[in-house]
């Protein structure tokens, strides 16, 4: 079956289930009740301040164990942080708005040890309109609005002061069907760790602020048909530590949907990532307006970005249409390496730059931290041009993430830097005004394939397409818009088609704590281990004979191909009487990974089978998601960190 077919089949039945919880949700609420917002003391009137009734329509909803909470409508004005709570869903029925209030009546933004691995705004929670930790089965649905009023702050908040709307950290079951948001102050949304997001036709308007939605370190997201027009970034993914720990991302969909940032990014990755990326899916989007980032993609702190794919999206009016960036900042408390970007796929594209405009470009750092096995079909973009010849050297990066990082590329089109695996089929790249820089420039790289490339050639380009220490280019049936063969200059590189590249290796990594744990097994607290935390059995807990019915950490990850891959955990064993675990991976057999080597550092050891004379365990998995399980068997045992990999030559070492 095509990718295609897999993800509309996929699409359709993430929309049926999406469809099948808001129901369920729907009844449940309407069987626990309704709380009207009125019949707690709430005006309406726009002046008096309903913040009370409202918070007393959502203590009653949660005390009879779940419900909805009803705004009908009028206008709300609330200068008091509402305080949400498990089971509780907002209805906004049509006409009916909550604004916000100057003031110093919101909640104090609290105290966060770990606020210098990430900006201001995204370390504190409590300042806010609406705040919630720890929650499940919540939600926003209706077609009334939630509006800042102008009145929320898009810097640093005083206290008392809010800087954003909706702020939530650590829930599972979010819904956000059909609201608006508006003028968010920082943010209009801002939700860290929480899981099973669904969206339907939200309404995000933060043109005269900041951002969008910030979606943080999130695993299991579906939106379809939002519209968000945004200031700073409009849709965002972002994995930080805020929370004090490094936390897995992934398994998101986002269809439909319409996208604009006047300063900054529509769709992006970052630029605060510490935790690992995969399994994403975005497909009809339309983007109107980004002056950084159309589609925009950075690991900054260390994080592996894999298993994302681009479908049917127009971008008119952005600065960058495309970009992908490894940098090295590493702003991420486990201190943490040069992360990856690997496995993107862009289908049926079609970009127009903005003036000025910087070149779409991919760049990678030198060695292993290459961007791999990336592909481009039917992509093409329109940019704005007007440059002269100049230099074809590398430019320099100021370490920033945003585009003008790199300043003016060497090319007009595509510019790529340390980049292995990289395709390009029935693509196109053109200017608005004339441009005397080559059309594609790579530098420093392997196996780069052009295939039917068409490319608009200035009056004075010395050539179109240009290779610079690169292993294996090859160019086929590439041709200028005037019909004319596409002229090749090539320094230092090697021109080979008709081989094979190799394939790209797929390396995904997990902290031990971000699974899910069942007692006796638990986190602890070390500052040489990854995020520091690791997880162990309580003391006085052994099961050396068979795998125990609880005490495990089972950890979710994705692999973006099929192949055999090889499992290794960094570990600290006391002792020889301390020295092991059990693990399977999905819902396999358990495997007794004994004589761990012992030691009071945290080191990688490779997943070995006691019953098989400790032989390496190799796991054929499928491409998709799996789990990895970790089961307590001697109490001195303590596990970091887990990595998954099918380079079985690779050992890991920070």
């Amino acid at each position: 079956m095509s990718r295609r077919r897999r993800f509309i089949g996929l699409l359709a039945a993430v929309s049926a289930l999406a469809f099948g919880a808001s129901l369920v949700a729907a009844n449940s609420a309407s069987a626990a009740g309704t709380f009207n917002i009125r019949d707690y003391g709430a005006t309406g009137n726009g002046s008096s301040n309903d913040s009370a009734a409202i918070q007393k329509a959502v203590d009653a909803a949660s005390a009879a164990g779940g419900g909805t909470v009803r705004v009908p409508s009028g206008t709300y004005k609330s200068a008091n942080t509402i305080h949400l709570k498990s089971n509780v869903v907002f209805q906004l029925d049509s006409g009916s708005t909550i604004s916000g209030a100057s003031g110093t009546g919101y909640d104090a933004a609290e105290s966060n040890s770990y606020d210098q691995y990430q900006d201001y705004g995204h370390s504190h929670f409590h300042d806010a309109m609406f705040s919630g930790d720890r929650l499940t089965g919540i939600g926003f649905v209706g077609s009334g609005t939630i509006d800042g009023g102008g009145h929320l702050i898009t810097g640093n908040p005083d206290k008392g002061e809010a800087d954003k709307i909706l702020s939530l950290t650590r829930c599972t079951g979010l819904t956000l069907n059909g609201v608006q948001f508006r003028r968010g102050g920082h943010f209009a949304i801002l939700t860290n760790n929480c899981n099973n997001i669904t969206s339907d036709g939200l309404r995000i308007d933060t043109a005269s602020d900041r951002d969008g939605w910030n979606v943080i370190s999130a695993s299991d997201v579906t939106v379809t048909n939002a519209t968000i027009a945004a200031n700073d970034d409009a849709l965002v993914f972002k994995s930080d530590y805020a929370l004090g720990t490094k936390l897995p991302n992934g398994h998101v969909t986002v269809t439909g949907s319409h996208l604009s940032a006047q300063c900054c990014n529509a769709l992006m990755f970052g630029s605060e990532t510490c935790g690992d990326f995969s399994d994403y899916n975005f497909q009809n989007i339309t983007i109107t307006g980004a002056q950084k980032s159309g589609l925009g993609m950075v690991s900054m702190d260390g994080a592996n970005i894999s298993d994302v794919h681009y479908r049917d999206i127009t971008l008119t009016g952005v600065r960058s249409p495309i970009m992908e960036k490894i940098g090295t900042r590493k702003r991420c408390g486990n201190s943490p390496g040069v992360g990856h970007i690997s496995n993107v796929t862009y289908d049926n594209i079609t970009a127009t730059g903005a003036g000025p405009s910087f070149s779409p470009t991919l760049w990678g750092q030198s060695g292993s931290n290459r961007i791999s096995g990336v592909t481009f079909n039917n992509v093409h973009i329109t940019v704005p041009g007007g440059n002269g010849t100049m230099s074809t050297s590398v430019p320099s990066d100021n370490g920033d993430y945003n585009p003008n990082s790199l300043g003016t590329r060497p090319a007009y089109g595509w510019y790529i830097h340390n980049a292995n695996n990289i395709t390009f089929t029935n693509s196109s790249v053109d200017f608005a005004k004339d441009d005397g820089r080559p059309a594609v420039i790579a530098n420093a790289g392997s196996n780069l394939t052009f295939n039917g490339l068409t490319v608009e050639k200035g009056s004075k380009s010395p050539y179109d397409l240009g290779f610079q220490s690169v292993t294996g280019y090859c160019v086929t049936n590439a041709k200028t818009t005037t019909g004319a063969a596409a002229t090749v200059n090539s320094s230092n590189s090697t021109a080979s088609c008709g081989t094979t590249p190799p394939p790209t290796t797929v390396t995904v990594t997990a902290e031990a704590e971000s699974g899910m744990l069942t007692s006796p097994m638990q986190v602890q607290s070390d500052a040489a281990a990854s995020g520091g935390h690791y997880v162990t059995v309580a003391a006085g807990n052994n099961s050396k004979t068979s795998a125990p019915s609880n005490g495990s950490t089972v950890i979710p990850f994705t692999v973006g191909s099929a192949g055999t891959y090889k499992l290794w955990g960094r570990v600290i064993a006391p002792t020889d009487e301390d020295d092991s675990f059990w693990v399977r991976l999905d819902n396999g057999a358990w495997t007794d990974w004994n004589d761990i080597a012992a030691g009071s550092s945290w080191h990688w050891a490779n997943v070995t089978d006691d019953t098989d004379s400790d032989a390496t365990v190799l796991a054929g998995l499928t491409a998709g998601a799996h789990t990895i399980s970790f089961a307590y068997r001697e109490d001195g045992a303590k596990l970091d960190r887990v990595l998954i990999t099918d380079d079985l030559t690779l050992v890991p070492t920070d």
